[in-house]
């Protein structure tokens, strides 16, 4: 749900320095929906009471985030978005001259950066959303990778019966090695860890 909340108070003026008090975000973002009126006696005692509800499209001031951090850099990039289930699944594709430098060591500045939006995000909305920002198709790429890599040691394994400890990922690595062996009958994986020398094992399934 779009965070609202119910404001009362005697002028217009005062309802807008309540929400704006209350929603944390700027004016801007601020619709003001009268939905109640009191009348004072010979003016003393009357106040309304408005509904404040943020208004904005998530996937747009991401965008204009994004843009603020890569300016900030120097940096020009061609930026494409696309979001799905209402606005609560965002995606951003950045390529630019810098996908090395904006990528980072094994993706780190990419999470870094994507860590950011998200944050910035989650100010508009208590809703559990999906945000996802990809640098020069990065993702992709490593995506098809980790694919690779499951596939070839969930066969050694399932060879073998001996388990196979693979090196740190992030939890989206992680995840991805999880979804593409989750319906393998002769391995599963468990992850163990904690931070960033969480890992996964791949173990083989007895029959």
């Amino acid at each position: 749900m779009i965070k609202k909340v119910d404001i009362e108070a005697k002028t217009l003026k005062d309802a807008e320095l309540k929400a704006v008090e209350l929603l944390k975000m700027p004016l801007k973002y601020i619709k003001l929906n009268l939905i109640k009126e009191k009348k004072g006696i010979l003016g003393l005692g009357a106040s309304q009471t408005y509904e404040a509800v943020l208004e904005f499209n998530l996937a747009l001031e991401g965008k204009k985030y994004l843009e603020a951090i890569f300016q900030s850099l120097d940096i020009d990039v061609k930026m494409e978005f696309r979001s799905l289930n209402e606005g609560l699944e965002i995606y951003y594709q950045i390529q630019s001259k810098e996908n090395a430098l904006l990528i980072g060591k094994d993706g780190r500045t990419l999470e870094a950066i994507q860590t950011l939006l998200k944050t910035f995000l989650h100010n508009f909305t208590d809703e559990k959303m999906l945000v996802s920002l990809d640098i020069g198709q990065y993702k992709q790429n490593r995506k098809k990778q980790l694919e690779i890599l499951a596939t070839k040691v969930a066969k050694d394994v399932a060879f073998s019966k001996v388990q196979a400890v693979l090196d740190p990922m992030n939890s989206y690595e992680r995840r991805i090695i999880h979804t593409k062996l989750a319906e393998w009958r002769d391995v599963y994986t468990e992850s163990e860890g904690e931070g960033e020398n969480r890992k996964i094992i791949i173990k083989p399934r007895n029959k």
